[in-house]
């Protein structure tokens, strides 16, 4: 399987460590850590260092009750570290679900729109939403994720049920959307959404009944890094649930990403990089041992 990108047709054949650079102050994780323009171009370098196929560039947290960004502010933000990030030789993503933000990373040359909102937002001054600008676009690439209410409220009233099938039925309608608009289903990628409006048991139901999500025909993105459901299954008391230790909750995230690709996922989206990628080339030795 392949992916279609501005620039690049990604081979799926091996798992994609897609890296994170978060330039923003308040990310759940991170935020603050590369906000500035220079700290973040240097981190996009370093991520390839570590063994990154493709950089992810955001510009607003998108964490459980993050305000929105400014439309400006964002653009502020990121097209600065993206115009660096797009001539270091690897696809490039951004991270963002407003209409103006795709069209101006794409016109320096970003390879894929990776939305959280699966190109449904509809708050753009120009009365776009993100499906306008991807199927205007004749190559990008698109990730496609689900998400229950929007950040503000997402965690307040998570979904409910069997969470499994309600997410295959949206990715599936999505996706088949965007293909009755002209996209080529080699373009799409999905993500389930782990985090996103999901209790910590539907979050560990989507990792363990991923395949499900196979027959759908597209590429799965899985972006388990750092999420607080780690946390709640491995460590013990309340504050230390609530609080965001990147250290503690690096081995958790490894080992979350190397089960999503052990159960299909195409591409894994992560902040430690180096990490992951070394637990993977051990899965991949594993497997090819055992052939």
């Amino acid at each position: 399987m392949h992916w279609q990108t501005s620039r690049f047709l990604i081979d799926l054949s091996r798992p994609q460590v897609m890296g994170i650079v978060n330039v923003t102050p308040d990310s759940f994780s991170d935020g603050g850590h590369f906000a500035t323009h220079p700290s973040a171009m240097a981190h996009c370098e370093q991520l390839l260092k570590d063994g990154a196929d493709i950089l992810d560039i955001g510009g607003e947290s998108t964490r459980p009750g993050a305000p929105a960004v400014p439309e400006e502010v964002e653009l502020a933000r990121v097209l600065p570290v993206l115009r660096h990030a797009v001539t270091l030789g690897v696809p490039v993503s951004v991270d963002t679900y407003k209409p103006a933000v795709m069209r101006a990373a794409l016109e320096l040359g970003a390879d894929i729109i990776n939305d959280i909102w699966a190109l449904r937002w509809q708050g753009d001054s120009s009365g776009q939403i993100g499906s306008d600008v991807v199927r205007s676009h004749a190559t990008c690439g698109v990730c496609l994720m689900h998400m229950h209410r929007e950040p503000q409220t997402m965690q307040t009233a998570p979904m409910e049920g069997d969470v499994v099938p309600q997410v295959t039925f949206f990715l599936q309608a999505m996706g088949q959307q965007l293909r009755e608009q002209g996209v080529d289903a080699r373009r799409i990628c999905l993500d389930p959404g782990i985090g996103f409006g999901k209790t910590v048991q539907q979050n560990f139901a989507l990792l363990a009944r991923q395949a499900e999500l196979l027959p759908l025909g597209y590429p799965v993105l899985a972006g388990w890094s750092r999420k607080s459901s780690l946390a709640a299954v491995t460590q013990t008391a309340p504050a230390q649930v609530a609080s965001v230790d990147a250290k503690a909750r690096m081995v958790p995230s490894v080992v979350a990403a190397l089960l999503a690709v052990q159960n299909g996922a195409a591409i894994v989206r992560v902040h430690d990089v180096a990490e992951t990628v070394q637990a993977l080339k051990v899965l991949a030795a594993m497997q090819a041992a055992g052939t």
